[in-house]
């Protein structure tokens, strides 16, 4: 696929089929993942792929957690947003809104799907060194768009997802992950299903103009 199409057609998926991603598949994503670049060429992360049973009952801690908790997918903001960011999830929930089966809340669409990883068949656990500092999120966030792309590239679907950080002890002690990793992200990836109407969903981008200030 050439990249720029893949760049311009990617969206995150929200509905897959129950269909298992072979090891060999899951393997070439990772291998085209890891040619991102890091800084200092470090590489600091390290995945835990979780699939099958595994995905199933982690995802049956996380939703009960979740909802004894009363947990919630939101800005993780330091002070209330600005009235531009309220918009941009307005945007969001005017686009997928429309396709959620009847009867369906979207927050709760969104937080349940999110820990049940959207009943893909595989999540992908991406962990870094407590050894580094914050700004190496950014090296997380290169691998995660290359595993992403190169996805779409093959005919898969993924989503990031985020509030996995409200269960970080939990999921380390669940998937048996050293003390000295900390869980930085995780991603839903596996094949899309044709017939699942909030996979027509598009979130749309804010125009290039608003997000990009000119100098010299």
């Amino acid at each position: 696929m050439d990249l720029f199409k893949a760049m311009e057609e990617r969206k995150s998926t929200r509905a897959y089929l129950d269909r298992p991603l072979e090891r060999e598949v899951l393997e070439r994503l990772l291998h085209l993942a890891t040619r991102a670049p890091s800084a200092i060429n470090l590489q600091p992360y390290e995945f835990v792929v979780v699939s099958g049973e595994e995905r199933k009952r982690l995802s049956r801690m996380l939703v009960k957690l979740l909802r004894e908790r009363k947990t919630t997918c939101g800005p993780s903001a330091k002070e209330p947003l600005p009235l531009y960011f309220k918009r941009r999830q307005r945007d969001l929930l005017k686009s997928i809104a429309p396709f959620l089966p009847e009867g369906v809340v979207f927050q709760e669409f969104i937080n349940e799907g999110s820990c049940n990883f959207y009943g893909a068949p595989t999540a992908v656990i991406i962990t870094m060194d407590s050894v580094f500092a914050g700004r190496h999120f950014t090296d997380i966030g290169l691998i995660m768009g290359w595993f992403m792309l190169a996805a779409h590239a093959m005919g898969l679907g993924t989503c990031p997802i985020g509030i996995i950080h409200a269960f970080h002890d939990e999921i380390k002690e669940n998937l048996n992950i050293p003390d000295k990793k900390e869980i930085a992200a995780s991603m839903a990836v596996g094949h899309p299903d044709p017939e699942a109407s909030v996979n027509r969903a598009r979130s749309e981008r804010v125009p290039v103009s608003d997000i990009v200030k000119w100098r010299g």
